[in-house]
């Protein structure tokens, strides 16, 4: 009988098989599209940086440099690649500037962690690295920053054309620049110094012109005409503005039916009920005093019909309907009054005061004007000129960046130098900080310095000059000292670029550097994608 020979039991640790090469690929497959997002923004950092043109499906055409504008109009599928465009969000929101300065760190940051990764080190350990890592930049940058007055305007004028001179517009930063800073100083409440709503700031775009008429009003601008269809006044001193929200047309049924009158003698009662109405109406508010009327726009029936705009003109008083319902509360914290909402509450008391108000052509068409405002809210508006609506679309959107870099230094007023100064420093000190930590740690955050270097290298290849050469003699003045030293593309070479007045905000430089470590750190920890149907 033979005898079966029973084998030893394998240890688990030689049976276990664990096939890792899927959660790579998907691994790799994210961070290959995260970059190619990246690479497609990547032209149009810096003052020299490409403009790109943008055609949607309905055919609009769009030509600008701002990275948030570009990925927010591309239509991306990869999910991976959906968070850098969310990226450049954030950095919209938190920041208004440095949108493509971000994505490109989070693009180099990927290529880095690819070579880590392929070098056999692990997921989590690379992403505790870079949190590392994020947090003694934001030390580095601070150490670095000047801090700043908020009465020295002349810095905060330097940090908005610094901001302006990367866009289309760029030839009229030294208008738009100081325009910014008035803007956001006037809006600021001197009991919270720290907030700045930029909703307080409207800016009101017209075509016709150059961008050089864009104006700073103080007061309120209406881009609409006056109604005077029934030869309605067009310009009013001493006004007596209400904001209205009710409709002085005649009432309709509160069930949608018809009324059937055959009887002409019905008819000219109804019509003269309606009449009587509309007149009891204007009587309440010509009592009161007032001779400039808002009205919102109503979507139950008409605000206002042909025979309430004549019984309005006859009584002087000046009318502009249509108002959007959303602007209702900007325009009464600009007038300093309050929206009535019906007819028996129209108080003198409610009423906003102006000493002009009058309807002005502009272009092709009218706005009105709105000045002299009494007691007026801490609100400003801006009416933004251009040649067609490429330029007047770009114009407003360097203006928000400009706006929110004024904000940035309003919360924050530290400012820092520009031209790739702030990353060769840092790379160099996490550079030489790499050396002091020890393992994989030390291999990481020395990758992650080398990653910086692509902001300076960028800047220096779309103004044409040869960014091997920009670069190697960057580290050089930095390692000798010089923390301010950065590229001036103007000139194309090296200078010290506070002295050349290249400044931005010190929150611009902190919030891309950890907005995009956290994001690389997000799609490092990825492995798996899981599609729901």
């Amino acid at each position: 009988m033979a005898l079966v020979a029973k084998s030893a039991p394998r240890s688990s640790k030689t049976e276990s098989y664990v096939d890792n090469k899927r959660k790579e690929d998907i691994r790799h497959a994210n961070i290959k599209s995260a970059c190619a997002v990246a690479d497609a923004v990547r032209t149009s950092l810096g003052p020299k940086g490409m403009d790109k043109m943008i055609s949607t499906a309905s055919g609009e055409v769009i030509i600008t440099n701002d990275g948030a504008t570009i990925l927010n109009k591309m239509e991306v599928l990869q999910p991976a690649a959906k968070m850098l465009v969310e990226l450049s969000k954030s950095q919209d929101t938190a920041a208004g500037d440095g949108t493509t300065t971000v994505v490109v760190i989070a693009g180099s940051l990927l290529k880095q962690c690819l070579s880590l990764l392929s070098s056999g080190i692990h997921p989590t350990v690379i992403s505790d690295s870079l949190h590392k890592a994020s947090i003694k930049a934001v030390d580095v940058l601070t150490a670095m920053a000047v801090p700043l007055e908020l009465t020295d305007r002349d810095s905060l004028v330097k940090s908005a054309s610094t901001s302006l001179n990367s866009k289309v517009v760029s030839q009229y930063s030294s208008l738009l620049a100081p325009l910014a800073v008035d803007a956001v100083l006037t809006v600021v409440d001197p009991e919270k110094p720290d907030l700045v709503d930029l909703r307080d700031i409207k800016i009101v775009k017209k075509l016709g012109g150059t961008v050089d008429d864009t104006e700073m009003v103080r007061g309120f601008v209406f881009d609409k005409k006056v109604s005077h269809a029934a030869g309605g006044l067009t310009r009013v001193e001493n006004a007596k503005i209400a904001v209205i929200q009710f409709q002085i047309s005649p009432p309709k049924t509160d069930i949608e039916q018809s009324i059937v009158v055959s009887d002409y003698a019905q008819m000219d009662r109804i019509l003269k009920e309606e009449r009587n109405y509309i007149l009891g109406m204007i009587k309440k508010i010509r009592a009161t005093g007032c001779n400039v009327l808002l009205i919102q726009k109503s979507i139950l029936r008409d605000a206002v019909t042909d025979l309430s705009l004549h019984y309005l003109a006859k009584a002087k008083i000046l009318v502009i309907k249509d108002v959007e319902r959303d602007e209702i509360e900007f325009i009464t914290k600009t007038l300093n009054c309050l929206p009535i909402a019906n007819i028996e509450h129209f108080k003198e008391e409610k009423l906003g005061y102006a000493d002009l108000v009058e309807e002005v052509s502009l272009g092709d068409g009218k706005i009105v004007k709105i000045t002299g405002i009494k007691d007026m809210g801490r609100t400003t508006c801006v009416l933004v000129r251009g040649s067609n609506q490429l330029v007047l679309d770009e114009a407003e959107r360097s203006l928000h960046d400009a706006l929110c870099v004024i904000r940035c230094l309003v919360n924050k007023q530290f400012l820092i130098a520009g031209g790739g100064a702030p990353e060769i420093e840092l790379s160099r000190q996490l550079g030489a900080w790499a050396k002091v930590l020890h393992g994989m740690e030390g291999y990481c955050v020395k990758s992650f310095a080398e990653a910086l270097e692509v902001i300076p290298y960028t800047l220096a290849e779309n103004a044409g000059l040869n960014p091997i050469t920009i670069v190697t003699e960057l580290r050089n003045r930095h390692a000798q000292g010089e923390i301010n030293a950065g590229i001036n593309v103007r000139k194309g070479q090296i200078t010290n670029i506070l002295e050349e007045n290249v400044v931005q905000p010190l929150l611009v430089s902190t919030s891309s550097i950890t907005l995009a470590a956290e994001c690389v750190r997000m799609i490092l920890k990825i492995d798996d994608i899981v599609t729901v149907r």
